[in-house]
C-alpha cells in the first residue's frame, strides 16, 4: 500500500551542503556525505540530492560525488543537477542511484524526458518544477536556472506535458516559500495534484512536522520534502541534522490521513 514519504532534500554547491532562502543567500551547512550517514541512521524514507550549480552553470554531473552518495546512501536516492542527455542519466543509474531529476533541461528540451524514460524506465525519471506565484496572485509559473529564467509556462500545464512525455514522478518546488520555514504553499500543491495522478513530491517552506501533516491532509499520499526543517534548529538556525523517528512519523501520517 502506498503511503506518504517524508524526504530530506540536500542542496549541493561546490561539493558542499548549502541551504538557500528563496533560491538566494545560500548558507554553508557542512559535509553532505556526513548528512547522508546521519539520515541513514534515522531511517529516512528517501533522499533527494540536487546540485544547484550544475544545471544553472551548464556543467556536467559530478559523477565522482554521485558515486560517493550512492555508496553511502541506504535509502532510495534521487539525484539531480547537470543532466542533459539520456546517456548521463543511464550512467548515474548505473552508479546505484534509483531516480534522476531533471528541471532546466526538461523545460528547454521536453523530448529529453522521453529519451531518458526510454533508456532507464519511466519510474526512474523525476521532473522538478520550480514555481513562483504570478502577480495576479492565483497562477503559478515555472522558472529555471535557480529561478533566474521564467519559462512563461503555467505549472499545471507543464506538469501535464511532462506526464504525457513519460515522466514517472513530479517534484513541485515553491520558490516563494523556499527557506522561509512558514509552511508549504498548499494552493500550488493542490493545483498540481489535480493536474496529474503521477507520484508527487512537494518541496519548499516546511518549518515543522505540523506543516508536513497539513500537506498530507490537503493532498493525500504525496512526498513531503524539506531542507531547512531537517538541517536547522531554533530561531538562530543552528545546524543540526534531524528527522522524525518511526513512531512520530506513523502518528503524523495516521493523523493527517484521518486514520
Amino acid at each position: 500500500m502506498l503511503r506518504p514519504r517524508i524526504i530530506p532534500c540536500l542542496l549541493i554547491r561546490n561539493g558542499g551542503l548549502v541551504k538557500t532562502v528563496r533560491f538566494q543567500d545560500d548558507k554553508y551547512v557542512g559535509d553532505p556525505i556526513n548528512a547522508v550517514k546521519i539520515f541513514n541512521e534515522k531511517e529516512a524514507d528517501e533522499l533527494i540530492v540536487l546540485d544547484i550549480d550544475a544545471s544553472a552553470e551548464g556543467a556536467d554531473p559530478n559523477f565522482r560525488l554521485i558515486a560517493q552518495f550512492a555508496v553511502e546512501c541506504r535509502m532510495p536516492l534521487c539525484y539531480g543537477g547537470g543532466i542533459k542527455t539520456a546517456e548521463q542519466a543511464k550512467r548515474i543509474i548505473g552508479l546505484g542511484v534509483e531516480k534522476v531529476a531533471i528541471s532546466s533541461a526538461a523545460m528547454e528540451n521536453p523530448g529529453l524526458i522521453s529519451a531518458i524514460a526510454h533508456e532507464i524506465g519511466n519510474q526512474s525519471v523525476v521532473v522538478v518544477f520550480d514555481v513562483s506565484r504570478r502577480s495576479n496572485g492565483t497562477d503559478y509559473e515555472v522558472w529555471t536556472h535557480n529561478a533566474r529564467k521564467n519559462t512563461g509556462k503555467l505549472a499545471a500545464q507543464a506538469v501535464r506535458e511532462a506526464a504525457s512525455l513519460g515522466a514517472g514522478e513530479i517534484v513541485v518546488n515553491s520558490i516563494d516559500n523556499d527557506g522561509q520555514m512558514k509552511g508549504y504553499d498548499l494552493a500550488v500543491a493542490r493545483s498540481v495534484r489535480e493536474a496529474t495522478r503521477l507520484p508527487m513530491t512537494v518541496l519548499g517552506g516546511a518549518g515543522s512536522l505540523a506543516d508536513i501533516g497539513q500537506l498530507i491532509a490537503a493532498c493525500g499520499v504525496v512526498g513531503a520534502a524539506a531542507g531547512s526543517l531537517f538541517v536547522f534548529k531554533g530561531a538562530y538556525r543552528a545546524v543540526l541534522i534531524s528527522y522524525p523517528n518511526r513512531t512520530q512519523k506513523d502518528d503524523l501520517i495516521r493523523s493527517a490521513l484521518g486514520h
